[in-house]
């Protein structure tokens, strides 16, 4: 792997938190109506795309959003495609921001099989990823979810997780490896520490030039995760928000050592179409300041 250097440095070492920016067909209606536009304010898919790139070109081009606190940035496809300010939005996010471009590759999640949902097939994946080369796409990421303690499903979501991290490692981008466990699930912490299990020996497999980033749900038992943050392939361990609201993943987020932010819906909190950009940058600022402040102070 020969990553961009600069960049690498700043996601191994840097202050901050990961930008969650990735809402895809299925999650932007709910998205684009706590921004406070409502599915009535809009008419097919194209037009719903507009809408949420505007609401992110907002996020993004805010005075409030630069690579003082935020490293990363992840994407959806539409918006690599699309540009920010007449820039291509990754070439934005480094150029202007000095934040770290990252790309949503996933296309959803499959039915429930097991108690998990591993990702649907990627057929189009080796395209998608040359196409992440031209477009300076640093890395990935690709999300399944772990809904109930099963030991064959979850060694399932991660043999396919390391599979895909493979061929995406292969391009000499960063492969972020995302196996959500929902929040709601009843025997969560025994889920989670089976998943420990799976990691960590799919890890140790890695060569010496292999390096792969793990996003995980704030776990039951804090610190559970650690070892990860130390480990030699692990560029970096951050965290999702999972449906926690921003107090609760902050507070959970707090007792996770060396572990940092990447939240989604904690993100766009507060934020509205029709507020004026004072309103919008000062409830911006203080959310960025609130996950800062979680992911670099910790309890």
């Amino acid at each position: 792997m020969n990553p961009n250097q600069e960049q690498l440095a700043k996601m191994r070492d840097g202050k901050g938190f990961v930008a969650a920016l990735d809402q895809s067909g299925g999650s932007t209606p709910k998205a684009l109506a706590s921004y406070g536009i409502s599915e009535t304010a809009y008419s097919g898919e194209e037009q719903m795309f507009d809408l949420v790139h505007q609401m992110r070109s907002r996020i993004v081009t805010s005075p409030v959003f630069s690579g003082d606190r935020i490293l990363g940035a992840i994407l959806f496809k539409a918006t690599m495609e699309r540009q920010i300010e007449g820039q291509d939005s990754a070439d934005y996010l480094w150029e202007q921001k000095k934040v770290v471009p990252f790309l949503k590759i996933d296309n959803g999640l499959a039915e429930e099989v097991g108690g998990v949902q591993l990702m649907k097939p990627m057929p189009d994946l080796d395209a998608l990823l040359d196409r992440a080369v031209e477009k300076h796409i640093f890395g990935t990421k690709m999300r399944s979810v772990i809904k109930g303690h099963n030991a064959d499903g979850i060694a399932k979501v991660v043999e396919q997780q390391f599979d895909c991290a493979h061929q995406i490692m292969s391009k000499n981008l960063v492969p972020i490896i995302e196996p959500e466990v929902d929040i709601h699930a009843p025997d969560k912490a025994e889920c989670e520490k089976e998943l420990f299990d799976q990691l960590n020996a799919h890890l140790d497999k890695l060569g010496e030039d292999q390096m792969v980033m793990l996003k995980l749900t704030l776990p039951e038992q804090p610190d559970l995760y650690e070892p990860f943050t130390k480990h030699p392939r692990v560029v970096r361990v951050v965290a999702l928000s999972g449906g926690y609201d921003g107090n609760e993943a902050n507070r959970r987020l707090r007792q996770n050592h060396d572990v940092i932010a990447s939240f989604s819906r904690v993100l766009a909190e507060g934020l509205k179409a029709d507020q004026s950009d004072a309103e919008f940058g000062a409830k911006l600022e203080s959310t960025i300041a609130a996950v800062y402040d979680a992911s670099v102070n910790k309890s």
